[in-house]
Formats: C-alpha cells, structure tokens, sequence
C-alpha cells in the first residue's frame, strides 16, 4: 500500500466498487459468443472496441446508453453480421454475470468497517443494481452511480467528480475499487482515494500513477485502503 498522499483525508467515507471484470467477469460470456457461431477472438475485440468506444464518449459527452455501445461494438467486430437473438442473447448475459468468489466478501469488509458501499460502473444505474440483486450482492451496497445520456462516463475525472456529488461527500472521501489501470488514472485525476485489485492485469500499467492502495483480489485491496484499518478515523 502507498502512503496517503498530503493533504487527503486518512480514511474514506464511501468506498465505490468498479463493475465489469472488478466485481463481476466478462470471461463467461465467452460461452454466449461460442453459442452464437462467433469466433472466441472476437470476444476479445468486442471488449478492447466497448473500451475504446466509452473512451471516445466520455471524452465526447456523447449522449448514448451502455447498452447502445455494447450492441454497436458487436455489429462492428461482426461486419453487422450477428444475428439479432445472438446479439440479445450477449446482452442478455451481462445482466446475468456471476460475481467473484470474494466479491461479497470484499463489500463485507467495507460496511463492517462502518462505510458506505456502492457499485460504480459506465452502465446506467438501475440494471447495474439488477445485477447486484441478481448475484446476492445488492442488500450489500447503498446504490449504484453510471454513465448513460446526460451523465458523464469513466475516466472522464467529471464522472468521478460526479459521483462524489451524488454520495454527499468530497471527492476525497469516495475511494474507488478496480481491476483496471485506466479507472485509477481517472478516479486519481478527479481526486478520490485509489484501490486496484491485481487480478485483471495482473501488473499495474506503469503508464499510470500507482494507486494509493493495492491487492492481489478485491479483498486485499479493500484491506489495504488508507485508514481502513483504523476503524474511529473521522
């Protein structure tokens, strides 16, 4: 764990858990594209162009929907040759994404530590607080904060500032959780505390400040968010 940067406050207020491949995996869909006829790399393409297209819009303030970009990256790495119940049924599954093994526990430890916990994605709130109900996980979180029309996405430092907002407390008090390198380089810029679970990629992108806290899994990032330890810190 790095040292608490001078100036932030010791311990957060709210700790706000990454979605996609942070709480819950992507790699189980694979078996959605197999179904579907499409070839396994190309679930690879599909993730890396969502990527880049969410990028582009946060940066764009482009007014669409998570669900419309899903849909377009899977036309797009096809040649729009996928079927529309193919392309429902992949929809379909990232709202019936099972959780990792330690993802209840990591929320856990959060509220047990007498903070606040919620899921942070670029999907609209209320099917990104579906899926938490889904796995078990939503009477473990307050909410849920996102993207979509009229809000800012990830890693524009405007959607973490946006969420702070939202929550109630400084940006400095909302600590975020993830698995990827990209999502603490926003949420660093914005000002919130950073925890970043090494089990995605697995080494932090060195193209990136480090994270102001780190783990091999959820569990041990949360473990090792500044102050966490130390429950009665303001």
């Amino acid at each position: 764990m790095s040292s608490v940067p001078p100036g932030r406050s010791a311990r957060p207020a709210v700790v706000a858990f990454d979605v996609l491949d942070t709480l819950f995996p992507l790699a189980p869909l694979e078996w959605r594209f197999r179904e579907a006829g499409i070839p396994r790399v190309l679930m690879g393409r599909w993730a890396d162009h969502l990527s880049r297209d969410v990028f582009a819009l946060a940066l764009a303030d482009g007014g669409r929907s998570f669900e419309d970009v899903v849909r377009n990256a899977l036309r797009d790495v096809t040649g729009h040759q996928i079927a529309p119940a193919a392309e429902d049924a992949i929809v379909d599954g990232m709202s019936e994404l099972e959780p990792r093994r330690e993802a209840a526990a990591a929320l856990t430890a959060v509220r047990e530590a007498g903070l606040r916990a919620v899921a942070f994605g670029n999907a609209d709130p209320a099917p990104t607080l579906e899926l938490m109900e889904r796995a078990g996980l939503g009477g473990l979180v307050e909410g849920a904060v996102g993207g979509g029309p009229g809000r800012a996405w990830k890693p524009s430092p405007e959607a973490y500032r946006a969420a702070a907002r939202s929550l109630g407390v400084a940006p400095d008090r909302l600590a975020l959780v993830t698995a990827h390198g990209w999502d603490v380089a926003g949420a660093s810029r914005a000002g919130l505390v950073t925890g970043w679970s090494a089990h995605l990629e697995g080494r932090f992108p060195s193209v990136f400040g480090a994270p102001d806290a780190t783990g091999a899994d959820l569990v041990e990032t949360v473990a090792a968010l500044p102050g966490l330890a130390e429950p009665g810190l303001p």
